[in-house]
């Protein structure tokens, strides 16, 4: 199941039953919990899933800066799929895109680090 189709009943309440377990999740559960209950009630899970998959990106995929930078373009997906109206999505959304300014930085891509600029302005 890709995290864009609708999920089971099953997969929600695996995913709820792993965050609220005693022990700490590895960061890759953490992001799969997440990124279930994000559509299913996103008001409660879509300001966590950027963090998740930064500390993902950083955790596991630091040494493939493809697949992080891919990781923190889903959060910033994540961060703008946040209901304008919501007072927290400012902060998220722009933690969300400098982190993925900066691995763009970090990857020599500084013809896109404008564009992200321009959003980050429009945000603030």
């Amino acid at each position: 199941m890709t995290h864009t189709a609708h999920p089971s009943h099953d997969a929600v309440l695996r995913a709820r039953v792993a965050l609220l377990g005693s022990q700490a999740l590895p960061v890759r559960q953490e992001v799969a919990a997440y990124r279930v209950l994000a559509q299913v009630s996103p008001l409660a899970y879509l300001p966590l899933l950027p963090h998740a998959l930064y500390e993902y990106s950083r955790m596991e995929f630091a040494h493939l800066p493809e697949t992080a930078l891919a990781l923190l373009a889903e959060g910033v997906a994540a961060g703008r799929r946040i209901h304008s109206m919501e007072p927290g999505r400012a902060p998220v959304l722009v933690r969300a895109l400098l982190r993925y300014r900066q691995q763009l930085i970090l990857m020599g891509r500084e013809a896109e680090v404008d564009a992200v600029d321009q959003e980050i302005a429009r945000v603030e």
